[in-house]
């Protein structure tokens, strides 16, 4: 017999199999030894009240055998000698739109501009060793994406526009744990993604598939109305439809279009910080407990959202048991970014604390921006208080930090506590080179988030400057039922540059629908 069960639980009973069996039995009747094994198909953490429950859906084998867990029959074809599409990009919407295209008979030729996935690894760790960027293999630049070294965090609320489950179950077909199935707060972690990725690069090849890194698209080849392929700054050719999957951080990519006369247009975007907290401190807060998680409870996660001066301030890409890393794609810039390992047990908890900007929003005298009509105003906006952020941070890689509580009272601080971001931090006045109207906003908020969670407005947090790389400040127009570009043929803007996208789920989602639209 199998049941299907719904548990409410403490986190001691949740954390094992053998806990969970005596839980069933209780729940059913059934003797323990009768049941063979309990599969979790959904478990999220309730905090909400004073005693912390774990929800658990998980299915009971009882006097039968359990099933292996079954991810899509999905066919990859050889695709050898089939009609070849471009892909720019091989992050996660590049990355899945190459594996819809081989379901589908067709042959991907990715083109990447950064390393594969194990060289981006010795790029990243000379931004904190040396305090040198390389720009086309960073934390945002090579395989995987800015995802790959940037928590793997797989949660999304993009469930109209796809499967998510169907884009989880191929995760884990091709390495990570199937324990993405059933979280409510899916996360694969950042030691561990990059063995998928390299799983379905190999799969890509295996296929028939093209994987070219080191090549970056210099411009789009254009006959009449239509895009025919890419010429790459070697001056190579690729030829076929393309889908343009190439981040949010791709600004070469958006100049090359406005220069073209594509239809682009400025998109909001959100800036602030990234803050941090000693972990312990999160944990009690948001567990309501002096000893915080204990022995059986995760990391403390928060997600927080209000509005300040009409705008939205909220948290973002929240971090628990994290790092605070280096997210520039250029030498005299900083941004800052967080990530977890898969354990999420470092003694950090970090977010982004961002509020939202749109174009008539940049009237700031001190910074010169392009016109709020322009379509690449706020790229323009990013680009230069990234720049400023490197001066105020010494001109290295090192980055501007304030006490959060020196930061309400506009002062500047006189020590900083201890911080996860390796190349160091260094003590500044956020609160007098930002721009007022984040400034205040960010206030705002702080304020309003202590109030619900209180002890988070506190000495012991740290914000680092700054944080610009939310999402793209740039969308491509694009049908909204082709998903081609809104006056070319043959050209299929994608994911989170194109500014469809926000999250490794919904990158990959956006992959494949523009892959299903592709005709040749």
């Amino acid at each position: 017999m199998i049941r299907e069960l719904s548990l409410r639980l403490s986190p001691e009973e949740a954390a094992g199999e053998q806990s969970l069996i005596r839980a069933v039995s209780r729940e059913t009747g059934d003797a323990p030894e009768t049941i063979r094994a309990v599969r979790i198909l959904k478990r999220s953490i309730d905090a909400r009240q004073r005693t912390v429950c774990v929800s658990v859906t998980l299915r009971a084998f009882v006097n039968e055998t359990p099933e292996e867990p079954a991810f899509p029959s999905t066919v990859y074809k050889d695709v050898s000698g089939r009609p070849a599409v471009v892909v720019v990009g091989a992050g996660p919407a590049g990355l899945f739109a190459a594996l819809r295209l081989i379901e589908r008979g067709l042959r991907p030729v990715v083109i990447e501009r950064g390393r594969n996935v194990r060289e981006r690894k010795k790029d990243i760790a000379r931004i904190s060793r040396e305090h040198l960027v390389h720009p086309e293999s960073n934390y945002c630049f090579g395989e995987g994406g800015a995802g790959a070294f940037s928590d793997g965090k797989l949660y999304t609320r993009s469930r109209k526009r796809g499967s998510v489950e169907r884009i989880l179950s191929i995760l884990c077909r091709h390495g990570a744990s199937p324990s993405i199935l059933s979280d409510a707060h899916p996360h694969i972690g950042t030691d561990k993604l990059p063995r998928v990725i390299e799983n379905i690069r190999s799969r890509i090849l295996q296929c028939g598939g093209e994987v070219h890194f080191e090549t970056c698209m210099e411009t789009l080849i254009i006959k009449g109305d239509e895009v025919v392929g890419v010429r790459t700054r070697q001056g190579a050719e690729f030829l076929g439809p393309v889908i343009l999957a190439t981040g949010h951080s791709a600004r070469d990519v958006y100049r090359e279009l406005h220069r073209l006369h594509l239809a682009v247009e400025p998109k909001g975007i959100a800036v602030g910080v990234r803050l941090e907290h000693p972990q312990a401190l999160i944990d009690r807060i948001r567990y309501h407990r002096p000893e915080g998680r204990g022995d059986w409870l995760p990391a403390a996660e928060y997600r927080f959202a209000t509005q300040a001066g009409g705008r939205g301030v909220y948290s973002f890409c929240m971090c628990p048991g994290g790092f605070v890393v280096p997210a520039a794609v250029a030498p005299e810039q900083v941004a800052v970014n967080g990530m977890s390992p898969s354990g999420r047990n470092s003694p950090w908890a970090n977010a982004g604390i961002v509020v939202e900007i749109r174009p008539e929003d940049l009237t700031d005298p001190a910074l010169h921006f392009a016109p709020a009509s322009s379509p690449l105003a706020l790229m323009f906006f990013q680009e230069q208080l990234e720049q400023l952020c490197w001066l105020r941070g010494g001109q290295r890689q090192t980055a501007p930090a304030q006490r959060m509580t020196d930061f309400m009272q506009r002062r500047l601080s006189a020590s900083l506590p201890e911080a996860s971001y390796t190349p160091g931090i260094l003590s500044s006045p956020l609160h007098e080179w930002m721009p007022e109207y984040i400034v205040t906003r960010l206030q705002a908020g702080f304020r309003r988030f202590d109030s619900v969670s209180r002890g988070f407005l506190t000495d012991e947090a740290v914000m680092m400057g700054v944080e610009t790389r939310t999402s793209s400040p740039v969308r491509i127009l694009r049908d909204s039922e082709t998903f081609r570009h809104a006056t070319l043929k043959g050209l299929y803007p994608c994911g989170e540059g194109a500014g469809y996208a926000g999250g490794i789920v919904s990158a990959a989602i956006d992959g494949e629908n523009c892959a299903d639209r592709i005709k040749t």
